[in-house]
This record gives structure tokens, sequence and C-alpha cells, in this order.
């Protein structure tokens, strides 16, 4: 498995290539049926169409409800499956389930070891349908196959991997320095903190799923899963594998439906004490508010415009690979795309011009297929949506220089396609330089020197990642040290492995997730001291 996506390393000059890139034509290759998983978690046909039906996961059982969504090919518009349709009251018995196992100490009093067991043969049998689990991935949200194999099967394996280990290696007890006049013992520990609830978006929902689920298995809490209603596939398939692992019943919940409605009601559930929530910002400030009304712990992955700085020594080659692969990894539509390309002005115009070669070269078409670089955008919504930014971007004086509108007739009859679209002439006070678009539209922006790229870089109510390209080692980490953001890669992007934390700044986001801080995320800390039993009293009342 493909461990990251590493174009350029400046200290070692190691050349890698990127998944997303391949020389050669442009391609917009026929649109074939997608593959469908074979996995039992559908259980059941659907009996108007004859496609596969999902069911929730709620203390142990598989539950159906009478109401269903429609799963459809952002491809093809092919229903690819039909899934039950949560409610509040079903929400509610989740919470109540993963409460009593919470509660009965099922999980939570397990030998760390032993759960780590339990997650690691999850982990393997994940491993062993990655191939299917990729096909569904693909399906339901129209990633490349060749991105969604390792890029999201292949990196959750590993994460859950990652937090196995951390649940047997985790100190929940250290003893801290003696006190008072009495050499008092203190003992500082780390509990789960109860029930926490996963809100979980449709573009990654397996890999970001996971980072909220594995580390509050991991230390023995229960949890409640909220997925996307319109990619909730992958991760049902996960509770099946932890289920088939050994989870015990009620550890573990999957409750589909509406999120404005369901993770609202997840938000202020006085059962649930914490939060985990990626998705927009405006979504991100509703989830803190209601959750504030119980005080409820919150970790909210949020918006990005993350800036993608050329330094005037990269290798422009290199840099160019490197930001293509950054900004249009699934069409754009992952949070920490490099959406703001800033270019020395030196450099620009040739830069721009072999961005625009290479992007007139990847093929665009059946996502199922693994000579595909880009597919859909994931729903009609969301293709109106990135072409009003591309409208807003021209009525306000930038320069479409390649792209813009949407691909239409033949392969492209149905489903969801929008051009990589490249923008220059474009300056920071410019909605498309401002606000998430969200699709495979790329911003470039000159500069002058370093300090000013990084005002412009730093000009943003966003933080959550940025990267550099540069071949002098020391230069790029002194910009990157600057860079108001959460995650900085130099001569790098996407790369995100587990060990390490991730996050944002600004309105990014709060908190961590990943590495081993995000235990803490989903750890309560207690101070016990403990006093010899027959020291005298310190107390001023004891006369």
């Amino acid at each position: 498995m493909q461990k990251h996506h590493l174009l350029f390393n400046v200290k070692n000059k190691q050349r890698y290539s990127a998944p997303l890139l391949r020389h050669g034509p442009v391609r917009y290759r026929h649109q074939r049926p997608l593959k469908k998983a074979n996995g039992v978690v559908m259980n059941k046909l659907s009996s108007a169409e004859k496609v596969p039906h999902a069911l929730m996961y709620i203390d142990g059982k598989w539950i159906d409800s009478a109401e269903q969504d429609e799963i459809r090919s952002p491809a093809t518009e092919q229903l690819v499956a039909t899934v039950a349709q949560g409610s509040i009251p079903l929400a509610d018995q989740a919470v109540a389930a993963a409460k009593k196992a919470f509660d009965s100490g099922v999980w939570r009093t397990m030998h760390p070891h032993q759960r780590a067991q339990i997650l690691l043969k999850a982990a393997d049998r994940l491993e062993a349908r990655s191939e299917e689990l990729a096909a569904l991935a693909s399906a339901e949200n129209g990633m490349p196959i060749r991105i969604a194999g390792p890029g999201v099967i292949g990196v959750s394996v590993d994460f859950l991997r990652y937090y196995a280990r951390l649940s047997s290696e985790y100190e929940y007890e250290v003893e801290g320095p003696r006190f008072g006049p009495h050499e008092s013992e203190g003992i500082i520990r780390r509990e789960p903190v109860g029930v926490c609830a996963a809100i979980v978006p449709w573009n990654v929902p397996l890999v970001l799923g996971m980072w909220k689920i594995a580390p509050a298995l991991a230390v023995g809490n229960s949890v409640v899963v909220k997925p996307d209603r319109q990619a909730p596939l992958t991760l049902i398939e996960f509770a099946r594998e932890l289920e088939a692992a050994g989870l015990p019943a009620g550890v573990l919940n999957i409750v589909t439906g509406e999120g404005a409605v369901i993770g609202a009601h997840l938000a202020e559930h006085p059962d649930v004490a914490k939060i985990a929530f990626t998705g927009s910002t405006v979504t991100g400030r509703d989830v803190m508010r209601r959750a504030s009304s119980t005080l409820k712990r919150v970790t909210l992955e949020l918006g990005g415009k993350a800036p993608s700085i050329v330094l005037a020594d990269a290798n422009i080659n290199l840099a160019v690979e490197g930001v293509i692969y950054g900004a249009l990894a699934f069409s754009g539509q992952i949070c920490e795309s490099g959406t703001r390309l800033l270019l020395p002005r030196i450099l620009h115009d040739e830069f721009v011009d072999r961005l625009v070669h290479r992007i007139s070269e990847l093929r665009i078409g059946d996502p199922a297929s693994a000579e595909t670089d880009l597919g859909p955008v994931f729903s009609a919504r969301q293709k109106e949506r990135i072409l009003a930014y591309i409208e807003t971007g021209k009525a306000q004086g930038a320069t479409l220089r390649y792209g813009g509108t949407p691909l239409k007739g033949g392969d492209f009859e149905q489903g969801h396609w929008v051009q990589p679209t490249i923008f220059t002439n474009v300056t920071s006070d410019m909605t498309i330089a401002r606000e998430e678009i969200f699709g495979p539209v790329l911003c470039v922006i000159k500069y002058d020197d370093i300090d000013e790229a990084i005002q412009i870089a730093n000009d943003s109510e966003y933080g959550l990642s940025a990267g550099i390209w540069s071949e002098d080692y020391e230069l790029a980490l002194a910009v990157a040290r600057r860079i108001q953001a959460g995650t900085v890669w130099i001569n790098d992007w996407h790369a995100l492995p587990p060990g390490y934390p991730f996050g944002g700044y600004k309105q990014s986001g709060v908190g961590r997730e990943a590495g081993d801080s995000a235990l803490a995320q989903y750890t309560e800390e207690k101070f016990i001291a403990v006093a010899p039993p027959k020291a005298p009293s310190s107390s001023p009342f004891v006369r």
C-alpha cells in the first residue's frame, strides 16, 4: 500500500510520483456501470429496482425503517443502493444503547490488550476487502478508484491499526511527584468520557469516520456515528467488520438520516459527552452552539482555503505536478486542498503555461476505471455551487485561463461533471480567493517577495493547511513556521500519517484529530491524591 504521496524531498533529493498524475492525452472515458460491493451488510434487495439495501446498526442489531434514502452514482446517476432512513427516536435508541454499553463496562473495563486485538482483527478484515470497499467508496461518492484504494481504505486500515496499538500502550495512570508535608502520593488518571457522537461528511467518510471512531474506541468509549445520508455505505461496512471482530453490542452504533435533524439532535443530546464533527464552518458553528447547552466536548474539523506557495527556487516541473495533486485530487473536494496558488511574479507565466498543459492531459471519466485521474463532483447541488463560484470569479475580474464549464454530452450526459478550472489575475479580496469552493477550481495569485507571499497566505479566515514548494530546505522551513495553518507540507500534499495531529487555526476548527494527542480528546483527566493513612491531618480545623 502506498503510504504517502511525496513528490520531492528537498533533503534527500528523491523523486516520487503522485497517484493523481500520469502523462498522456486527455481521455473522456466511457461510463460503464460501476462495481457494487458484495458485502452482506446489504441484507436485502429493494423491491423496486433490485439494488442492495443497507441497514442501520444499533445495539448490535441491523435495523431497517419504513423510509429509505437512495444512493446514486455521481458519475451516472444510476441507483447504487438504498439505505434505511434514521429518525430522532432511532438516534435516541442508539445513544441509549451506547450509554448502556458504557455504563456496563463491557468495553470500558476490558483490558486494553483485548480491545487492541478486536480493533486489529477488524483492520485485517477491512484490508482483506480493500478492493471491494474501494469500489464501494468510488460508487457512493465518485472518487476515482485509484485514489480510493490507497487513499481511503489503505489509510483507514493504517489509522485503525495505529490506534489499536495505542490502546495497549497508552498510559491510563501515571504517578506524579509526591507533594505536601507528608509526601502524599499523586496519581494522574485518564478515563473514557462516555458516549461520543461522530458526524461525518460525504467526501471521505471512512477516513474521517475512522479519525473519530478509532481513538474513541481505543480508550474505551462508546460511539454513535451519523454518516452523510448520501454516502453511508463504507461506514456501515466498517460496523459490520467490527461486529465480526467481536466488538460488544452497543459500543458502536450507526444512525443514518438527515444531518440537520439527526446531527443537530446528537449535538444537543444530554447523554452525549463528546461530539466530533467534520464539515462546513457554518454548520460547525451551529454544532458548537448546540453542544454548549450541555457543555459537551467538541472537536470541529471545518473548512479551508489552503495556500500553495511556490518559492522562486522551486523545481518547476515537480512543483507543477504537486500543485495539481494538491488542488485537484478528488476534484478538489477535500478540505485541505491547495486551492490558492501563490506564484512569484518572475515565474508566473511559465508556471501557468506548464500547469495548463499538464491539466489538459488529465484523464477525466469513469471513477471505477484505474486509468481515471478525475471523476465527477458529488452531486447536482455541488456542481451548481461550483459553477456559481466560477461565474462570480469572472464577474469580479479574474481571468478564466482554463476550464470553467460543465462537461456535457456523450460520456458526460449523465452525472455531475465540471472541468478542472484555473483562474489567473486573482486578488485576495475576490470571493473565489476567500470562500471555500470545494471543487476543481484553482486561483492563481502573484506575489513579489516572500513577506508578501506569507501575508497573502495568512490573509484568510481559514487556517487548515498550506504547502510550500522549494529546493531550499531551510528557507522552506522558515516560511512554514510563519504560516497560520494546522498542517504545512513542504514539497508534498495530502500526506496525513496517523502519528501526526490534523486540525485548523482560526475558522478551520477546534481541537485536533489523529496523532497520539487525539486520545486526550476522548478521555477525562483525573487527579487522585493519596495521603499516608497515619499522617497527621493538615486541616486547619483539626485541633
